[in-house]
């Protein structure tokens, strides 16, 4: 144990064994936080621990000086709250007890950078985890399946191994979790193309206004090669804002921005007492979200009818989304929010395009704008939870062009099929980028509309109307078939002749 290399594919087979305790027992949309969360615990124990090993070292053992040095790492770490405590304590009778003061001391010691991260995970919670007897069983056997694990970086064989075991644990928890999957994370091929569309750069301001678990974030963030970027994210539920918060730790991105709280209702980033303007925006928001607008009514009123005036930051002046469908509202919001030259890559379900009413009119507003740069349609099936095809949309501030790029990425060959999710190879992201960079019409995969084509579509974006993929059909040669049909009417009287000579032999 002392001396082996850990492969990523060990960590992530290691960790993925460890869910065992939980499989069958609590839904994974629900274990997911304490697996998370205990990765979480032993990868800052155990660089703690080699840290402090080799501060000793350094000082011949004067444990005072390690003591003094080491309160200047990221982050500090008592002894009665690391893992290997926990570990000693594995067969306490109050061992969630012991768990969740382990997690406050970690939160106190490191205020600035872990202050309530751990808020909305209870390790001694009946409900969740079971009486006395079966939660101490659980949290022992998931104790005993971490200890297995050596997470010191001199034991870990490549780059950034733990951000990447977070962020595979998350895909599966999102895949096992279905629909509930898709509220917290967005698939990594998605994240990589969005990313690569808004194109982020050094000194940038980076922004997610329904942030998930933070992987789009990140992906957008490692497009900056000398990480001088900062990152802003919003995040409605609590469990979900935890994760991205612990998530971009283990990625190394101490800095982050990450609020909680209802983005349209209550914008946290606001500067000056306006929303804060940002050079990239990236989202995946919840698809057609019902009662969006709830935070506004200030109580559970089914007859509640929003208006613009009741926003103060004035970002429904273009229309009113409907009540059941919130996609208008994040795109009015994530566009209020776009600074001068700003980019933005937003990915929506295909009802954007062409549905009426007041979406329809703020669509109108938004192209008379001048904001929509292009218009990108998703294979089926690329989302957890969901099978419907999805659209990026991407904006930009101060457009010096007036026309709108459509692709159609959805067609066959370009993805990779799958049994239950199809994904987008790195070559599919590499053609879309190219048709984006190159912004010309391509027969049958894109086309660059006028303003004069968009009115005279009523402003309808449905990707088939600007993108024909029709294949038409070769002619049939019935003359050809004619001639097939007659040799075949020849074959089968020979064949029935021999039949029938067989049959004689046989006395039948």
């Amino acid at each position: 144990m002392q001396n082996k290399q850990w492969t990523q594919k060990e960590v992530n087979e290691t960790l993925w064994r460890a869910c065992d305790t939980f499989r069958g027992k609590i839904d994974s949309s629900i274990y997911k936080d304490y697996i998370l969360v205990m990765l979480f615990m032993k990868y800052i124990s155990d660089v703690y621990k080699e840290h402090y090993t080799e501060l000793l070292e350094k000082y011949d053992g004067d444990k005072e000086m390690a003591d003094r040095q080491i309160k200047l790492d990221r982050f500090t770490l008592n002894d009665a709250s690391s893992f290997d405590d926990l570990y000693q304590n594995r067969n306490a009778s109050n061992i969630g007890e012991i768990i969740n003061k382990a997690l406050a001391d970690v939160e106190e010691s490191n205020k600035t950078k872990l202050r309530g991260v751990f808020k909305n995970i209870d390790f001694n919670s009946e409900s969740i985890l079971g009486n006395t007897k079966e939660r101490n069983t659980m949290l022992k056997d998931l104790l005993e399946d971490f200890s297995k694990l050596d997470l010191r970086p001199s034991r870990l064989l490549g780059e950034d191994v733990i951000g990447n075991a977070y962020e595979y644990l998350i895909s599966n928890f999102a895949s096992d979790a279905g629909k509930k999957g898709g509220e917290f994370f967005t698939p990594s091929e998605v994240s990589e193309l969005l990313s690569r569309l808004v194109k982020p750069e050094e000194n940038d301001r980076i922004y997610d206004p329904t942030c998930g678990s933070g992987s789009l974030l990140i992906k957008a963030f490692d497009k900056v090669p000398s990480k001088k970027a900062q990152i802003y994210g919003q995040e409605r539920n609590g469990q979900t804002h935890s994760l991205a918060r612990m998530n971009m730790f283990l990625h190394g991105i101490d800095d982050a921005k990450i609020a909680w709280g209802d983005t349209i209702a209550n914008p946290l980033h606001i500067e000056n007492g306006k929303l804060m303007k940002f050079q990239v925006v990236v989202a995946n928001p919840p698809f057609s979200l019902d009662k969006w607008a709830s935070g506004f009514s200030g109580e559970s009123n089914g007859d509640f009818v929003m208006e613009s005036s009741l926003d103060p930051f004035k970002r429904f002046d273009w229309g009113v989304p409907p009540k059941s469908k919130g996609d208008y509202a994040f795109v009015q919001h994530m566009l209020h929010s776009l600074a001068e030259g700003g980019r933005m890559g937003v990915v929506l379900p295909h009802g954007v395009l062409f549905r009426g009413a007041s979406e329809g009119r703020i669509r109108k507003e938004i192209i008379d704008l001048n904001l929509l740069d292009a218009v990108i349609g998703l294979p089926a099936n690329l989302f957890f939870g969901t099978s419907i095809p999805a659209t990026i949309l991407v904006f930009k501030q101060n457009r010096t062009r007036d026309n709108i790029l459509f692709i159609d990425a959805s067609q066959d060959g370009m993805y990779e099929k799958g049994k239950n999710q199809n994904k987008l190879k790195e070559e599919d992201i590499l053609r879309i980028t190219a048709a984006y960079e190159k912004y010309e019409t391509e027969e049958k995969f894109t086309h660059v509309a006028t303003k004069k084509e968009i009115k005279e579509n009523d402003y309808n974006l449905n990707i088939p109307r600007y993108v024909d993929t029709f294949e038409e059909e070769e002619l049939v040669d019935l003359e050809e078939v004619k001639e097939n049909i007659e040799s075949i009417k020849e074959e089968l009287e020979e064949l029935e002749a021999e039949m029938k000579k067989y049959l004689e032999e046989l006395g039948l």
